[in-house]
């Protein structure tokens, strides 16, 4: 469903992931210790929760990523269907794409009998209640709050893909329960990948280092190919299942490609200035998507600390320039990042290295972290990314410039549908700036 524009990764086989992970973290400490978890056994075990395309991925990656010690034990999605097909891709393997490599299945590391598949709007609570040590939350990104919550007040690590909410309210709720994890010593690690990537964290370093000077700008893009929902509902499906079944093309569910899917850059723009905004001026439409509710296009300028300005563009029209990174202007030179590569150019010239496969190394980095008892925490974080651009969206649609201070402590928007259940849930009208409440 998410029409990712990453460049193409090369194929890598199962033993080079591991070697390249390896070879990421030498030198600081092995990666698996002697720390017992339940049943008095080493075995890590992770519950699923969303079984899409990411879920499939993020679960192939904490499987294969460090060690046969950690084992699939549950499932849960709102779904029979897709949570078999996850099942069966772990299973037999599947091709490669955006976000995996090839791979031959992980038969060995499933330990899922039908008594710990669960279906259904509760299903995470039951998984939970399984007698997993981790879990991974990869349903859509409106239902990451409540999961977040939940897994944290059962004493659970979590890896939770990004964006972790499509409002303030969820923001907010998300913020409150990364903090409980802090005090638990939990384990929390977001799907923002950038932050795993060698080449970005020795650019962002010597950045922080003063590499580039004084930052005095910046620019970040997801410019690239995306889709309209042309399909119809099918006779008899319910409101409520369509949407959840094509839930990139609602607002209420995805929080719009700004949210779901330039959040990465936006993210990258926080780590390089070390602040969130403290306002900004959004535009932007609908030009070519048809269906749904959500637009193809917006620009935003983002005002950090300091009266530093960030543009930041994301577009997603076929037949288009596309361009997918990020630009940070010093007063000492300029830095340049994408998935593929980066560089520093000015007085202190640098090449970024070759860089292990991010989506990897976000599970070998988090579950090192559990083996050794060495909580990292990265939910406040990827909250205030988020709400960057939830506020972005809600700039853009209403015509109104936003205050962070407002957007994060006294907005009252909320997108939740009334009820969880497979009825009527009226597809919300297209945003029109101007006219669009101010919530």
């Amino acid at each position: 469903m998410q029409q990712k524009q990453e460049p193409t990764k090369q194929n890598l086989s199962r033993r080079a992931f591991v070697q390249a992970a390896a070879a990421s973290i030498a030198g600081v400490g092995p990666v698996l210790t002697s720390r017992l978890y339940a049943a008095g056994s080493d075995v890590l075990k992770v519950g699923l929760v969303g079984c899409g395309g990411r879920g499939t991925g993020a679960a192939t990656q904490a499987l294969m990523g460090v060690d046969k010690l950690v084992k699939l034990w549950a499932m849960a999605d709102l779904f029979q269907d897709q949570l078999d097909a996850c099942y069966n891709v772990l299973s037999k393997g599947a091709k490669g794409r955006y976000d995996r490599v090839d791979f031959d299945g992980l038969p060995d590391q499933l330990d899922v009998p039908e008594q710990r598949r669960f279906i259904g709007f509760d299903a995470y609570k039951k998984l939970l209640a399984s007698g997993v040590d981790m879990v991974i939350l990869a349903t859509p990104p409106h239902f990451r709050a409540e999961h977040f919550e939940a897994a944290v007040n059962a004493g659970k690590h979590v890896f939770m893909e990004k964006p972790v909410a499509v409002d303030p309210v969820g923001v907010r709720r998300v913020i409150a329960a990364a903090k409980v994890a802090e005090q638990k010593k939990l384990s929390v690690v977001a799907g923002t990948q950038r932050r795993h990537q060698l080449h970005y964290v020795e650019i962002l370093k010597r950045i922080h280092d003063g590499a580039i000077g004084e930052i005095v700008a910046g620019q970040c893009y997801w410019n690239g190919a995306g889709s309209s929902l042309k399909s119809q509902k099918p006779a008899g499906m319910s409101d409520m299942e369509w949407q959840c079944r094509r839930w990139y093309y609602f607002c209420w569910i995805c929080g719009d490609h700004i949210v779901e899917q330039h959040v990465h850059n936006l993210d990258v723009m926080n780590w390089a200035l070390r602040a969130h905004p403290v306002q900004c001026m959004g535009m932007g439409g609908r030009a070519v998507r048809e269906g749904g509710n959500i637009w193809d296009h917006f620009a935003v300028e983002f005002e950090y600390p300091g009266g530093v300005r960030v543009l930041s563009l994301c577009r997603q029209i076929p037949g288009c320039t596309d361009s997918v990174c990020e630009r940070i202007v010093g007063t000492k030179g300029i830095a340049y990042i994408d998935s593929a590569t980066g560089f520093i150019k000015g007085e202190n010239s640098y090449n970024g290295p070759a860089s292990p496969n991010p989506y990897v190394q976000e599970h070998v980095d988090m579950i090192k972290s559990i083996r050794e008892g060495a909580a990292v925490n990265e939910g406040v974080q990827v909250a205030e990314s988020t709400m960057n651009a939830v506020m972005g969206r809600m700039s853009a649609y209403t015509g109104r410039a936003l205050k962070w201070d407002w957007a994060m402590n006294a907005s009252k928007l909320d997108l939740s549908p009334a009820k969880y259940d497979f009825g009527d849930l009226p597809v919300a009208p297209v945003a029109i700036p101007g006219q669009t409440p101010l919530v």
